[in-house]
């Protein structure tokens, strides 16, 4: 049984790309998978100071915050779902702490299905570029990773505007499903 690990990043509850992670949580528990999600909103995660305490205490952060859950459920994941709402073409400030915070134990995030979900109220062909190259970035300093899904869920900017864009809705379901064999 695969255990899958989404990390919504909206800081809105039932915002867009949230909406979508539980699609997405809804495909894969349909498998029979071992999910989890994870509103990074909710938990108090400071961003990372560049101390590098890390690299001499065995990969324990200085700071004493809920990182150090998380980071466990990462390295503990087959799967892992990264999704953010787009902010000025990149990716949410709440997700990007978690992401520089895995520097604590980087080298040890390894082998990891990956799957990506955005939103923007924009709809432009480039309006996810920033935002899927930081996911790409993260990615590549992961040893075995491969990519699974991409969803760019273009043009939704009120809360629950995803949920008249049935198409959208499936792929999100589908992924899930994929993720979960």
């Amino acid at each position: 049984m695969k255990k899958v690990l989404i990390l919504s990043g909206s800081p809105r509850k039932g915002g867009n790309s949230d909406i979508l992670c539980d699609e997405f949580m809804k495909g894969a528990l349909s498998t029979g998978a071992s999910v989890e999600k994870i509103r990074v909103a909710e938990k108090k995660i400071a961003p990372c100071t560049g101390c590098y305490f890390c690299r001499k205490s065995g990969g324990r952060c200085a700071l004493n915050d809920d990182m150090g859950d998380v980071l466990q459920k990462i390295l503990d994941a087959d799967v892992l779902v990264l999704s953010s709402p787009v902010y000025f073409y990149s990716v949410c400030a709440q997700l990007k702490a978690v992401i520089d915070r895995c520097v604590a134990k980087w080298t040890q995030i390894a082998n990891k299905e990956l799957y990506y979900i955005m939103t923007s109220a924009e709809a432009d062909e480039d309006t996810m570029d920033g935002t899927l190259a930081c996911f790409r970035g993260f990615a590549m300093c992961i040893d075995g990773y491969e990519e699974k899904g991409v969803l760019y869920g273009k043009g939704v900017a009120d809360v629950g505007d995803v949920k008249n864009r049935p198409e959208l809705m499936q792929i999100a379901y589908e992924m899930g499903e994929s993720a979960g064999y």
